[in-house]
């Protein structure tokens, strides 16, 4: 089952590697008032655009990636990026 550690392990992992300030990273895992699971990643304002990557498709990959897991185990999990 994807849990909230799986999760966050992974998107906090991926994020690390990409990123040039990896200490600014930081991720939160929390359930909507729909059981939905919001994965909010946190990078400094200036590794953003390393994260979300030209035409979104770092962003689109992560999302897919945690999409695919949530399927797995009956969730839905839904990324959001911030700076």
């Amino acid at each position: 089952m994807a849990t909230r550690s799986n999760v966050q392990g992974l998107v906090e992992y991926i994020a690390k590697a990409l990123v040039n300030d990896p200490e600014q990273v930081r991720v939160e895992v929390e359930q909507d008032e729909f059981g939905h699971t919001i994965v909010r990643l946190h990078v400094a304002p200036e590794d953003t655009g390393r994260i979300i990557g030209k035409e979104g498709r770092i962003a689109n990959t992560l999302r897919t990636l945690l999409r695919a897991a949530g399927t797995l185990n009956g969730q839905r999990i839904t990324l959001k990026i911030m700076d």
